[in-house]
C-alpha cells in the first residue's frame, strides 16, 4: 500500500455501499445524497484506521478483526451471518485502491 493518505470520500464509498453496519443509508442511496445528510461522517474514524493499519502493513486478516471488532464491540451490534464477510470486503477495496 502506497504511503499517501487515503481519499476520505474514496472510503465513505466503501465504506457506505460495502460495509454500513448500522444500515443508516437507505436503499438506492449513497452518502453525497441529500438523504444522507448528516450521517456521512459516522464510519470516518474506523475506515482510516483501517486503511493506515493496512498502509502501515497490517495483515489483511487483522484489519478484518478489527471492523468485526468495531461492529460488534463498539458498535454493540450482534455478530451478523454476513459481518466477516462485509469486513472482508472492505479490506479488500481499500487494497484494490492502493
Amino acid at each position: 500500500m502506497s504511503s499517501s493518505i487515503f481519499d476520505l470520500s474514496r472510503l465513505r464509498d466503501i465504506g457506505w455501499s460495502v460495509w454500513d453496519p448500522i444500515g443508516l443509508m437507505p436503499e438506492g442511496c449513497t452518502w453525497r445524497d441529500d438523504a444522507a445528510a448528516g450521517f456521512e461522517r459516522e464510519y470516518d474514524t474506523y475506515l482510516q484506521n483501517a486503511a493506515a493499519q493496512l498502509r502501515q502493513g497490517a495483515a489483511a486478516d487483522d484489519v478484518v478483526s478489527y471492523l468485526v471488532k468495531v461492529e460488534t464491540a463498539l458498535m454493540g451490534l450482534p455478530q451478523r451471518r454476513d459481518t466477516v464477510l462485509r469486513a472482508q470486503a472492505v479490506v479488500q477495496a481499500i487494497l484494490a485502491e492502493a
